[in-house]
């Protein structure tokens, strides 16, 4: 199961993690993100400790949807670092491909 990341462990889980961390920018509202939410946790289940996956909802965390520019959702951000390393906007991709893109990262 995906992680919930909000204002306040954002810093520790995401930016200060020495894992790769997937998050996952969505908001109850959104239809593909609720398509995509299933292979997120799917994702978070396979990967096992060599990553972090996670979601922030954009309605609750406005402030990291305003800092990482969340335009349009669902938006996956790969962070490794403390940094951006890649994203996809979408719902259209493959649990592999989520999981390769981590994996590249570790």
């Amino acid at each position: 199961m995906a992680q919930q990341f909000n204002d306040s462990n954002f810093q520790s889980e995401v930016i200060e993690s020495d894992k790769p961390v997937l998050v996952d920018f969505w908001a109850e509202w959104c239809g593909p993100c609720k398509m995509i939410g299933p292979v997120i946790d799917q994702v978070a289940e396979d990967i096992g400790d060599a990553a972090k996956v996670g979601k922030v909802n954009v309605d609750e965390c406005r402030d990291l949807a305003v800092k990482y520019n969340v335009r349009s959702i669902p938006l996956l951000l790969f962070f490794k670092d403390g940094e951006v390393k890649d994203q996809i906007v979408g719902a259209s991709v493959t649990k592999d491909q989520l999981k390769q893109k981590l994996e590249a990262l570790a």
